[in-house]
Parts: structure tokens; sequence; C-alpha cells
């Protein structure tokens, strides 16, 4: 945990006031939080569904996630308002970067056919969102006692200001960004 903190204040700090000439080093951009949302719309038919999801998300998360409503009831989904359809968390300070360092060194690297994560994925204000097909890629799920392959969506909040400004301050915590 304590090893990325002191990466980002050596490393990563020092090469963003350089590249973008800050003054003060509060206004250098950092990692704010990790969200982590998995959709389970299974959940309609089969509540115990549900229960793998969750115990999924706190497997990989190590924190307990919240279990997602519906809002609105949807004839044509067989959906009525209240029903369980996802499960998300969010992770912040050490939580969020040892979960951080996990994905870029760990998870990633186990994707079949992996290229590099494409760099588009920004939402213009410094955010980064990338979605994954398959939960069995992080080492704490055990392949054998999954019940189904899900896919999942990992949102990356920074403070950044800037899509240029975010995407060197994950590319220098090692994030593997496609050239």
């Amino acid at each position: 945990m304590a090893r990325l903190k002191e990466f980002y204040a050596k490393n990563v700090v020092p090469s963003l006031v350089d590249k973008f000439g800050y003054k003060n080093p509060m206004q250098v951009p950092r990692l704010e939080k990790i969200i982590i949302n998995m959709g389970v719309g299974e959940a309609i038919t089969n509540a115990k569904v549900m229960e793998g999801a969750v115990s999924d998300i706190t497997k990989i998360a190590g924190q307990k996630p919240m279990v997602n409503k519906a809002k609105k009831s949807i004839a044509s989904f067989k959906l009525r308002k209240g029903m369980s359809i996802g499960c998300s968390v969010t992770l912040r300070n050490d939580r969020m970067l040892e979960f951080f360092d996990r994905l870029v060194n760990v998870a990633l690297p186990r994707v079949r056919d992996f290229r590099g994560i494409s760099p588009k994925s920004f939402d213009g204000r410094g955010n980064f969102a990338m979605g994954l097909k398959e939960q069995i890629i992080f080492p704490e799920i055990d392949y054998d006692k999954i019940d189904k392959i899900r896919g999942m969506s990992i949102v990356i909040v920074t403070t950044a200001k800037t899509n240029d400004e975010a995407r060197h301050l994950l590319s220098l915590m090692g994030m593997p960004f496609r050239t």
C-alpha cells in the first residue's frame, strides 16, 4: 500500500510538475477514488445470482459492495421497482491504491490477447472508465468456485482538470495504455 503512495510522491509528482508547470504541489492531479460496478441482470429471475456477484466483488475489492436496486419498473425487462440489479463498491485511500496496484500489475496482464488499454476512454474531465469481460483475471477469484463469468466496469476518478493530465498521471502510475 505504501509502495504506490511513495512512488507517487517521489516519481509522479515531480514529473507532472515538470510537464504541466504547477506552482503549488496541491495542484498536481492524484487518484481520488475507484468505483467497481457489476450489473447482474439475471438477478431478476434468480436472486441467488446476486450473492455470487457480491462475494466476487468483495474478494476483488476487499470491501463489501452496495447492492443497487432498480429505480423504476420496466415491463419489457420484467423489472419492478426495488429489485436488485447490480452491485458496486467505491474504494478510496489505501484500499484504492492497493486495488489499482493489483489491477495494473497482476490482473490486466492476465487478460487474454492483452495489447494495452485504449487511451480514448476519458470523459473530458480527467476520469477514466474501462470494462472487463471476466472477473477471473483477478487472482483472488477461484475459477472452480464461480457460478458464472461476469464482467464489470471500473471507473478511476482523478483530480485532473483535463484528459491529457489524467492520461499522463495514469501512465506514470503504470497503466498500460495502447500506443
